[in-house]
């Protein structure tokens, strides 16, 4: 049997953008909806982020970064009836539907957990990386974002002997996708065939499955099967599982709020799924098929209360391969500050325990919008020639950390309001930042501003 290549399991995190603001737009996202109107720093979410991605590096991980969208958007604003110069756009929109501006200058996609479903070339029948963009239809703030997405990922990730790029799929309720926030891949090793876990929290034709009642599941079954389909995979190495509707009205808009997994441990809360059992049971079954063993941590609701899971997202965090050993856990600040949360993470930890060592990040900036370190990031796992195909500038290290801090220095803001958002110079801070930006990433022209 021909060994399977080497492969890395690289981060992708979304650098955040100018605009990051407080507008209280995702219904079903407790804290984004606490936090609503509140003041925000998006110099200091900017560096949080990059603070968290620079210690990963320098561990030994593979890091890369993303850039943001161009915000506000105003085509999108222009589409929706308001018209005039760039300035004339946002002023009239902050007049008559301050809405509307909000979800035009969300910095949302800075959450590249929700940029798009990726499945490495080791599950693909065309042996290619794949990515489907999520259409986000559940939210308008965030169904804006697709677009662009696409262009940065083929941007990103530009050759067509090693990557696969799909369209998102079509922006109906029907076919809800929220990308790789509701998709976990299982495997022996990374480079070796795996098992991919889609969580959905409807769907659109089975008329007997249950469904939250205070707030909408995003992600259908359908969308799920589509972006299956989509990347060729073996339908024997495909689970399909349906969270759990009463963790969705707890607060729960995603599965990576309630579920983490990596190579072979599937670690989540009781809470999870409809059938955890039956879950467990299937995944086990699909990756025995590639000789790996599953290892599943579950908490129980008199360990780890939903609503303590919630508040401090200790699932919203990133499950690793330390590079001494073992397995690194990466979670917010909130989960050290929480006692009860930070002593059970402390008896996972240690020699025979699920953990080598878990690590806490200042995240509070993107957290008060309901994103922790699991949002932040989008997974993918390369061999070392899919990685010599990616674009080289975004591969962060040290020099590139230290152009990345003084870049958010010269052009970020450290408070930002929701009445700024209709500020002109705000826009063309944001477009002289990004055309900054891609010319230090060596990516091109993205965005329209730059091609005229």
């Amino acid at each position: 049997m021909t060994p399977a290549p080497a492969c890395r399991e690289a981060n992708f995190d979304g650098l955040v953008g100018p605009t990051h603001s407080y507008a209280g737009l995702s219904f079903g996202n407790v804290a984004s909806e606490r936090n609503a109107a509140s003041l925000a720093n998006p110099r200091a979410a900017a560096l949080q982020g990059l603070a968290k991605m620079k210690a990963l590096a320098d561990l030994g991980l593979a890091q890369a970064v993303l850039p943001p969208h161009e915000r506000p958007c105003v085509a999108t604003l222009r589409r929706l009836g308001f018209a005039g110069s760039d300035a004339a756009v946002l002023a009239a929109a902050a007049r008559a539907a301050p809405e509307l501006l909000a979800a035009a200058a969300s910095a949302s996609a800075m959450w590249t957990a929700n940029a798009a479903t990726v499945s490495p070339s080791a599950d693909t029948a065309d042996a290619r990386v794949h990515f489907t963009p999520a259409n986000l239809a559940a939210k308008l703030h965030r169904a804006i974002e697709a677009p662009t997405t696409a262009t940065i990922l083929r941007a990103v990730f530009p050759d067509p002997q090693h990557f696969a790029h799909h369209d998102p799929l079509p922006a109906t309720p029907a076919l809800g996708d929220e990308g790789a926030a509701n998709h976990t891949r299982l495997c022996t090793t990374h480079g070796a065939p795996g098992v991919e876990l889609f969580v959905y929290g409807r769907s659109e034709f089975d008329r007997d499955a249950l469904e939250p009642r205070r707030y909408p599941a995003r992600q259908t079954r359908e969308a799920s099967a589509a972006v299956a389909r989509l990347h060729g995979l073996r339908p024997e190495a495909v689970v399909f599982a349906q969270q759990n509707p009463a963790a969705i009205d707890a607060g729960v808009f995603h599965n990576d709020v309630i579920a983490v997994g990596s190579e072979t441990l599937l670690f989540c809360h009781a809470a999870a799924f409809t059938d955890n059992a039956a879950v467990y049971e299937a995944v086990r079954r699909a990756l025995a098929r590639t000789g790996g063993a599953l290892e599943v941590v579950e908490l129980r609701e008199d360990q780890v209360p939903l609503a303590d899971a919630v508040a401090s997202y200790l699932f919203n965090s990133q499950l690793l391969a330390h590079p001494e050993g073992g397995r690194l856990l990466v979670v917010p600040e909130e989960c050290r500050t929480h006692p009860r949360v930070w002593k059970t993470l402390q008896g996972l930890c240690g020699a025979g325990r699920p953990l080598r060592e878990v690590r806490a990040f200042d995240l509070r900036e993107s957290m008060k919008n309901g994103g922790g370190p699991a949002c932040l990031r989008l997974r993918v796992a390369l061999t070392p020639a899919e990685a010599a195909a990616v674009a080289p500038g975004v591969w962060l290290d040290e020099t590139l950390y230290t152009r990345l801090c003084a870049w958010v220095d010269r052009h970020y803001r450290d408070r930002l309001a929701e009445a700024d958002l209709a500020d002109p110079q705000l826009l063309d801070e944001s477009r002289r930042a990004l055309d900054e930006l891609t010319a230090l990433l060596g990516l091109g022209a993205l965005y329209p501003f730059q091609r005229g």
